[in-house]
């Protein structure tokens, strides 16, 4: 009597991704997101920042609305960067890791109210017609989302920029010119930012724009890197279990 044996063979072309690498793929895809979205919705919400009386004019609600949706998504991208980042940065030091999720949620939070009080004006010209007395209330809410452009995406990326920065350039998870755009960007962004506030800045001022490209540099740079190079071999991956 004959014996079959039979074996099987791995099938072509499937080929499991390194865990790692699939992480920086993710918060590298992320961070671009953020830029894909938050770029083109300056644009589609001005009709609403730059018209005092937007809300009795004839509107333009279906870009503002799509602005908004941008926004949203921006601010989901940013949370997801932490998130997929966290499990591997937190190996270098696990409470600055925690305070870069914080930093990311919280400016994600910021950047939400910013959206309701655009779409609060939205609802508000749909529903009221062209009520002189809703002008005051209209630009009540657009100074909303004007202070939370300063506290979100403008004084944030400081902060996460400094955390992040940290991590990324003691791990050396990434070539570290990366990283120290985000440590030398983040001082200037937040004294930037700061300044503004108090009224000794503009917001749109060649300060701001010197201040910000740093930190404009180190998200768009990195987001880059992790997308298409992943992570370089580091000590706090040695040893890490790599099963898919």
């Amino acid at each position: 009597m004959k014996t079959i044996i039979q074996t099987q063979t791995p099938t072509p072309g499937h080929v499991r991704m390194d865990p790692l690498r699939k992480t920086a793929m993710v918060a590298g895809i992320l961070y671009l997101v953020t830029f894909v979205s938050s770029i083109p919705a300056l644009f589609l919400i001005s009709p609403v920042l730059n018209d005092p009386h937007y809300i009795t004019g004839p509107g333009a609600d279906s870009t503002v609305i799509f602005g908004c949706f941008l926004d949203l998504v921006n601010a989901l991208s940013a949370v997801g960067t932490a998130v997929a980042l966290f499990p591997v940065v937190k190996r270098q030091n696990e409470g600055i890791a925690l305070g870069f999720v914080t930093a990311r949620m919280f400016e994600a939070a910021v950047i939400v109210i910013g959206v309701v009080s655009l779409l609060a004006v939205v609802t508000l010209r749909q529903n009221g017609g062209a009520d002189p007395a809703l002008v005051p209330v209209g630009q009540a809410l657009v100074a909303v989302r004007g202070w939370t452009f300063i506290l979100g995406p403008s004084l944030v990326p400081g902060v996460s920029g400094l955390l992040l920065g940290y991590l990324m350039y003691r791990s050396g998870l990434v070539p570290r010119i990366i990283p120290l755009l985000g440590l030398i960007g983040g001082p200037l962004l937040l004294s930037s930012t700061i300044s503004t506030m108090f009224g000794i800045n503009q917001g749109i001022s060649l300060w701001s724009g010197l201040a910000t490209l740093p930190i404009f540099v180190w998200e768009l740079s990195l987001g880059i890197w992790m997308t298409v190079k992943g992570f370089k071999p580091s000590p706090i991956t040695t040893g890490q279990v790599r099963t898919a």
